[in-house]
């Protein structure tokens, strides 16, 4: 899909002015520049701004929410572009403000465990500075080669060690931003606990940009563990592979990662990366790719045996122990790259579902069964250790009138037995611009309404990332 945007409340003397705030080389107007923020990697959705700006501090951006919030200009906050749910897209035109150049680490404390760091800095650069220190950033989206910090806070992203240490709402203390208005507040205060007053900080997180441009995050940080063990388990049925995940847990092991990939999932990575690590026969449905970690080898060693004794009650085949440093670099790296070869694979809609982890062999099964009722193929992976089932629905030979109209009723029944589950229908993609759509089947009237609300009171004209979560 693809749109222009609408007209404009710019004028010459309002580019001026962003001009004089942010230099002239950081207002972007050519139309090569205005296609590459028109998208990200949500299917196949864009929407031009009318203008990019990039500032450099809270300051600016400031100065520039004080004009946009004056003269009524949407203004689209966004970090690098990685979103899967249309949560940067200026569908409504305007101000396109990228937060790219706000990308400095500022302090490292190492007495007080914490990190204080500007939100346009790589995930993974952020994670390889404190592991110099022997400390530890765990959430760990598939993009943290490329996505940004404040990316993860918008949409409260989790990835594989979710699962043992939380997702990032889990590490955030203190927030800086710029409130649409062009105020600069701090949200809470650097300490590990905090009754004090209403949490603005947690209600900032998962926000998606629709209360705030956070500026300046203050992130807690554990030990960097020692070790950690990796195996990769192949089952002969995806939904023994499901069963196995929950019978691990109760039987008190706690990995610190455990990932799902059905069989086609791991057929197609393993295509597009030209590698052949892992030999998938013909009898395999499924893999669950589980990691121990923690400072005694001993201990680790003990619970890879635990957990290899329960998978084997489950129809699981030979397991592979990852056996050095490459070989697990090389299983994580098409663990990652999976959402990457569905992509490449066809045009694909991604749903993130997330249900109780025993409930995964019954949205598993249900998934297929929607799928059979409606003529769709379905790729499933994901952190199975969450419940966080990752859906992916491949156009293949859909007609565009089925892919753009009954569709959606495929993907509300699914979300509507997520529901049923006890689950919701996003556990760290966020809502943004394609899910929105479905907010009726969890939350009432009376839910929605103090959200919206509570976005009436931040941004008053509805300037900032309006028409993402609801309308």
């Amino acid at each position: 899909m693809s749109t222009t945007a609408n007209v404009s409340n710019l004028t010459a003397q309002l580019i001026e002015a962003f001009r004089q705030i942010v230099g002239r080389d950081y207002v972007l107007l050519d139309e090569e520049s205005l296609a590459h923020y028109a998208h990200d990697e949500t299917e196949d959705l864009h929407f031009l701004p009318d203008i990019v700006l990039k500032p450099s501090s809270a300051e600016q951006i400031s100065k520039i929410l004080v004009i946009c919030n004056r003269e009524g200009i949407h203004v689209t906050p966004r970090g690098a572009g990685t979103g899967l749910s249309g949560g940067a897209l200026p569908h409504l035109g305007g101000v396109l403000l990228s937060t790219e150049r706000l990308n400095r680490i500022i302090e490292i404390d190492e007495r007080n465990l914490q990190v204080t760091t500007e939100p346009g800095v790589i995930t993974e650069v952020l994670q390889n500075a404190v592991k110099e220190k022997k400390l530890f950033y765990p959430p760990d989206p598939s993009s943290r080669g490329s996505c940004f910090i404040g990316g993860n806070i918008a949409e409260n992203s989790g990835g594989p060690k979710a699962v043992k240490y939380g997702v990032v709402k889990d590490y955030v203390l203190n927030l800086e931003m710029v409130l649409p208005t062009g105020e600069i507040i701090w949200t809470g205060a650097n300490v590990l606990k905090n009754a004090t007053g209403y949490n603005l900080t947690q209600l900032v997180v998962g926000s998606e940009g629709t209360l705030g441009i956070v500026t300046r995050i203050v992130l807690r940080l554990i030990p960097l563990p020692v070790h950690d063990l990796l195996m990769l388990v192949p089952f002969q049925s995806a939904e023994k592979a499901c069963e196995a995940v929950s019978a691990i847990f109760r039987a008190g092991y706690t990995p610190s990662a455990m990932e799902f990939m059905e069989r086609d999932a791991l057929v197609w990575v393993s295509k597009f990366l030209d590698s052949s690590s892992v030999q998938i026969g013909d009898e395999v449905k499924a893999h669950l790719l589980i990691e121990v970690d923690g400072n005694d080898m001993e201990v680790l060693m003990r619970d890879m045996e635990g957990i290899g004794e329960i998978v084997q009650q489950f129809e699981c085949g030979d397991i592979l122990f990852a056996d050095d440093a490459q070989q697990k670099a090389e299983l994580w790296k098409m663990r990652r790259r999976v959402g990457e070869a569905v992509k490449s694979h066809s045009v694909y809609k991604e749903e993130d579902t997330v249900v109780p982890r025993a409930e995964l062999p019954v949205l598993l099964k249900g998934v297929k069964d929607i799928g059979n009722k409606y003529g769709f193929q379905s790729v499933c992976y994901g952190h199975a250790g969450d419940g966080n089932l990752h859906v992916n629905i491949i156009k293949g030979d859909l007609s565009d009138e089925a892919w753009n109209g009954s569709l959606k009723e495929g993907i509300r029944e699914i979300f509507l037995l997520v529901k049923a589950l006890g689950g919701t229908i996003s556990g760290e993609h966020g809502i943004g611009l394609v899910q929105k759509g479905y907010m009726d089947i969890i939350f009432d009237a009376t839910q929605m309404r103090l959200m919206r609300e509570i976005k009436r009171i931040f941004d008053p004209n509805n300037i900032l990332n309006a028409g993402k979560i609801f309308d």
